[in-house]
């Protein structure tokens, strides 16, 4: 699919800032989009929106298919009367410039039960809208809410632990389960037809100021996940249900030991058979949410890096064919013109090129790697239109923080390739990004706000301390604003 040149900020919602511990959907998103727009910016981007598990990844989740309830915003659940004044009076002294994620989530989750206890009293349009709801997406909210009531019920351990009637989803266990825990499955049904509910309504406030929003699927979906409970046939699992192989990639920029994602790797030859609904029926739910679709890791549809389940680093694993072909040309007869930006980041072949170039797939550029020599894929003058140019990503350091840490031979090489003098980097790359050819130019907030490494989302292979990073609100300025769209106006964004 053909894009117009255009440009974008990457943030995520949880970075946005807020009163109650964590950026969500409510008046802070609203007035986002207005700056956005007002910068002259048309794309906004999103990490993945799934509700996060362990380690607080959006590329680990319960579900493929959920929305993370920890963006529901309390305002707009107090403005449709599922919550009082009196619920929100006993304000959390949070942190400004981070997610306390070990706080928050017991807070919001306790939100969140009053308001599906005041749901019911809640005026019946809005319980037939929640009925329709339910309805509508029964295909995954089903599986997902039950999946969940389970998990609660035991302790939030992962579903491979629980017992094996459970585990191997005995239909006269699951039925018991569902009479058990209908108040919990009703609940957790709620928190996705809120979450749903206020995120269309914020898509829609965006598109309406001509931004869209530049969303995100992990090619691979977590083991502790409704997803891998309830298909365990699309999956390389044993007999007790855990996974043989894992997903990783190996010894790269980020990791000389590779990154041991852990992820269930697919039985593609089993999706195939099924003409892959599993995966067009998790396009279809994404699309409805998001205008673009950012498909991760897209290397690993030509070839993905499959290492033994049990090994300590990714580095004993090894290449096996991906799906290929077959997988875009169904999801083209499902969908048509494909809206996806293919992440083609790592180590690249020829077939992923080939994949890459015949569906007419815009790959990315990241900037940051590009300052080793004038041959370098990733400079500027190497770009051909149908890429996505990035100052850097979530997985990097902040553009301040790379010229900070760099070896001194590539700091150079950035200097005299650009012609600056250091004094301004963040802007400096963000503005070859900009005048580049690529058809779309995006950079993290952090950028724009000249942040150091004290800002970073992500470190790649590291347990904790990431996802964290939270605007205040004061960063959003008319200044700011102003100097976004002359780089809009001046680069034909």
């Amino acid at each position: 699919m053909r894009f117009d040149r255009t440009s974008g900020i990457l943030l995520h919602p949880t970075s946005l800032p807020g009163s109650h511990g964590i950026g969500d959907l409510g008046p802070a998103a609203y007035r986002w989009v207005e700056w956005l727009s007002g910068a002259g910016c048309k794309l906004w981007q999103v990490l993945p929106l799934a509700p996060t598990g362990y380690g607080d990844s959006p590329y680990q989740c319960f579900s493929a298919f959920a929305g993370n309830p920890y963006l529901i915003s309390p305002e707009l659940l107090l403005r449709d009367g599922l919550l009082h004044s009196d619920d929100l009076v006993e304000m959390v002294d949070w942190p400004a410039d981070k997610v306390d994620f070990g706080r928050l989530i017991p807070w919001k989750l306790n939100l969140l039960e009053r308001a599906f206890i005041q749901f019911g009293s809640a005026p019946a349009a809005l319980r037939r809208e929640f009925e329709r709801f339910c309805h509508e997406n029964a295909v995954w909210l089903d599986d997902y809410a039950l999946f969940m009531a389970l998990k609660e019920s035991h302790g939030g351990g992962a579903w491979y632990g629980w017992p094996a009637e459970l585990r191997k989803r005995d239909p006269r266990t699951l039925e018991k389960a569902r009479q058990t825990l209908r108040e919990a499955l009703d609940r957790f049904s709620f928190y996705q037809f809120v979450f749903y509910r206020q995120w269309t309504d914020l898509r829609q406030f965006a598109n309406g100021r001509a931004v869209r929003i530049l969303g995100d699927i992990p090619i691979f979906v977590a083991s502790d996940s409704a997803d891998v409970w309830a298909h365990p046939e699309l999956f390389y699992l044993d007999a007790e249900r855990r996974p043989t192989v894992v997903a990783g990639v190996p010894p790269d920029y980020f990791s000389p030991t590779g990154q041991l994602w852990g992820n269930p790797l697919y039985r593609w030859e089993a999706h195939k058979a099924e003409q892959y609904q599993w995966w067009l029926a998790r396009l279809g739910a994404v699309l409805k949410t998001v205008d673009i679709i950012r498909l991760d890791h897209f290397r690993g549809f030509a070839g993905y890096w499959e290492v033994p389940a049990g090994e300590k680093t990714a580095v004993q694993g090894r290449w096996v064919p991906g799906p290929g072909a077959g997988f875009f040309e169904a999801v083209q007869k499902a969908f048509g013109a494909l809206p996806i930006l293919a992440e083609d980041l790592g180590e690249i072949t020829p077939d992923v090129i080939e994949l890459r170039q015949r569906f007419d797939l815009p790959g990315m550029k990241i900037l940051q790697f590009a300052f080793s020599g004038p041959d370098n894929p990733f400079l500027p003058h190497n770009y051909t239109p149908n890429f996505a140019a990035y100052t850097g990503t979530h997985d990097n350091d902040t553009a301040l923080g790379w010229y900070a840490s760099a070896p001194e031979q590539e700091r150079d090489f950035a200097r005299r390739y650009l012609r600056v003098d250091g004094s301004d980097f963040a802007w400096d790359l963000i503005r070859a990004v900009w005048r580049s050819v690529a058809v779309f130019a995006l950079a993290p907030m952090q950028d724009f706000l000249g942040l150091g490494t004290a800002a970073r989302m992500n470190y790649p292979s590291r347990l904790g301390g990431n996802w964290e990073w939270r605007m205040s609100g004061a960063e959003l300025t008319p200044q700011l604003q102003q100097a976004v769209r002359d780089l809009n106006t001046l680069y034909l964004r």
